[in-house]
């Protein structure tokens, strides 16, 4: 019964990603849903501010803390290794959700393109960076990132093993691609307001940040030389750069 509590558990968690992350390209596209980044303005000026800070701030926080592998070495004596992973990507989903509910748009146009051809031709490049996401994480192991492989395994009495690393396909180009297709989807877009700006600009700096100095520190403690030899060699975002 237990195994199969976190089984469901787990598939719980994942459809909540799937919603949490649809949502994503719909809100930062601004259309099909309720409420996106540029919807009317429920708060002005300094406190608009204040609210979406505070919000990108949660989500920061969760994420980067529960990624560190000291913290995982706490959390899964309390809440069993196969559900450790699945955990994480709920709270991260739900930080995501708590973002788009809550997010306080600030409509004073930065740009807009007016050229509808142009216009299109931007709209598709965004979902290429959304492709780019998604894509990015079958290359690697997209089941095992989202804690599927591990509830499977637990349900099957099988001993889920590490990931193995890989430099499939978009690895080969940049290290984070996952990344490079976030950065692409919240920068390009036809009508860029300041809320939109405030949000790119912040999710970018965390990005950097997150990566340089708490991930990739994690995957050299981890993998060693054979990391350090695949920074020398491929750019850690940016593609084709040293």
């Amino acid at each position: 019964m237990n195994k199969f509590i976190i089984l469901v558990y787990g598939l719980i968690a994942y459809l909540v990603f799937l919603i949490s992350f649809l949502y994503a390209i719909a809100f930062i596209g601004d259309y099909l849903v309720p409420k996106t980044i540029n919807s009317e303005t429920e708060s002005t000026g300094l406190t608009a501010v204040i609210i979406n800070l505070v919000l990108l701030s949660i989500f920061a926080i969760q994420h980067s803390v529960m990624a560190r592998p000291a913290f995982k070495a706490r959390w899964i004596k309390i809440i069993g290794e196969p559900a450790e992973r699945s955990t994480y990507i709920l709270l991260t989903s739900l930080a995501l959700l708590l973002i788009f509910w809550k997010w306080q748009p600030i409509n004073t146009l930065v740009w807009e393109v007016e050229n509808s051809t142009i216009a299109i031709l931007i709209i598709g490049i965004s979902a290429i960076g959304w492709g780019i996401v998604l894509l990015s994480t079958f290359m690697i192991s997209h089941f095992e990132l989202f804690g599927l492989t591990q509830i499977f395994d637990n349900f099957k009495n099988r001993t889920s093993q590490s990931p193995k690393f890989q430099t499939n396909f978009l690895y080969k180009i940049v290290r984070h691609p996952i990344m490079l297709g976030f950065i692409i989807a919240f920068w390009v877009t036809p009508v860029m307001t300041v809320g939109h700006l405030l949000f790119a600009s912040i999710t970018t700096v965390y990005i950097l940040i997150a990566v340089k100095y708490l991930e990739e520190k994690d995957l050299r403690k981890t993998l060693g030389e054979k990391y350090e030899d695949y920074q020398l060699k491929v750019p850690m975002i940016i593609p084709f750069s040293k």
